[in-house]
């Protein structure tokens, strides 16, 4: 475990590949670590520098009261990578990772070299919906949440014949601080970038999942078709596509870091 005092909080972070090669920062989903990125890590290590971290909140990142707000989860990246002297990047962030990309991309164009959203939208559902799920986790803890997130997470196939895989992510839901996990759905229940991201310049790889129920291929399109610059690709998975086809994932984008 490698941390770094960052604003307010204590940020866990890991580094792998040459310390020559290009970086590629990747960015959790709301209630997982950056352990979901391993077959990644594994994949993009070879040709990148690539800095996996835990967002405010969760794994071993510390977790400040909330609530917080995109802003905030986009300035810590910011912090990150300018507290270990990188001053370009390329971005992969799923779900709430996602977003922070798009906010990246809006606010920090000159750092960017190639950015990758998966899995998620310039608006993610409603803001009701995630303040009464913060009041839930506050009053209830992480039960609640985690007993329903393998259908969200991964389609039914998935779940029957993976468990392996899906048990231990479920575990690190349940394991997730309620105060950091409400926080981070309070900063998706505020943000939306539905009117900013036309001016994204970098290049833009979106990936969307054919069976995901909670960010659409509907709204994969929506961001493609704001973006100058970028492209999109489905791929037969639910929510977490990176590791439900993580080989269809890792070649997709490869493939875009590569060109």
């Amino acid at each position: 475990m490698t941390t770094l005092a960052l604003n307010d909080f204590r940020v866990d972070y890991q580094l792998d590949g040459d310390p020559q090669a290009p970086v590629l920062v990747l960015s959790n989903s709301l209630g997982t670590t950056r352990q979901m990125w391993a077959e990644q890590i594994a994949a993009f290590s070879k040709t990148h520098r690539v800095l996996s971290y835990d967002t405010r909140g969760h794994g071993g990142s510390s977790a400040p009261a909330g609530p917080y707000t995109l802003e905030q989860l986009g300035l810590d990246v910011l912090a990150l990578v300018d507290a270990l002297h990188i001053q370009t990047f390329s971005f992969c962030g799923i779900s709430m990772g996602g977003l922070i990309g798009q906010w990246l991309g809006v606010h920090a164009a000159s750092r960017l070299d190639r950015l990758v959203v998966c899995n998620t939208a310039a608006r993610i559902g409603q803001e009701t919906v995630w303040k009464e799920r913060a009041a839930l986790v506050r009053a209830h803890g992480m039960g609640p949440v985690a007993d329903g997130s393998a259908g969200r997470w991964f389609t039914a196939e998935f779940v029957d014949t993976h468990p392996a895989t899906v048990a231990p992510l479920i575990a690190q839901l349940r394991d997730t601080p309620p105060e950091g996990y409400a926080a981070c759905c309070e900063a998706l229940a505020t943000a939306d970038l539905r009117d900013d991201i036309k001016t994204i310049a970098a290049p833009v790889l979106v990936v969307a999942g054919a069976h995901d129920p909670v960010t659409t291929v509907d709204d994969a399109d929506f961001i493609a078709g704001q973006v100058v610059r970028a492209e999109c690709v489905a791929l037969e998975a639910s929510h977490l596509s990176n590791i439900e086809a993580a080989a269809a994932f890792n070649a997709a984008v490869g493939a875009f870091l590569g060109d």
